[in-house]
């Protein structure tokens, strides 16, 4: 159970980071991406950066 749980601001997003398990990462765009985000909040934890550097993580279950 979540109990912070804070919406992404995604105008403020520049870059969405996906931390794979095996440790490698993918760097992708925030266009069209909040359909996906909505359905892994669930399924992992999200770092939200975008306040600092426009980076938001994304940390799915098993590596979170």
């Amino acid at each position: 159970m979540k109990l912070f749980v804070r919406p992404v601001d995604f105008s403020k997003v520049n870059t969405l980071v996906y931390h794979l398990p095996e440790g490698p990462s993918l760097a992708l765009p925030p266009e069209g991406i909040e359909e996906f985000l909505a359905l892994e909040m669930d399924l992992g934890h999200i770092c939200d950066t975008s306040e600092i550097d426009g980076v938001v993580h994304l940390f799915p279950r098993g590596n979170a």
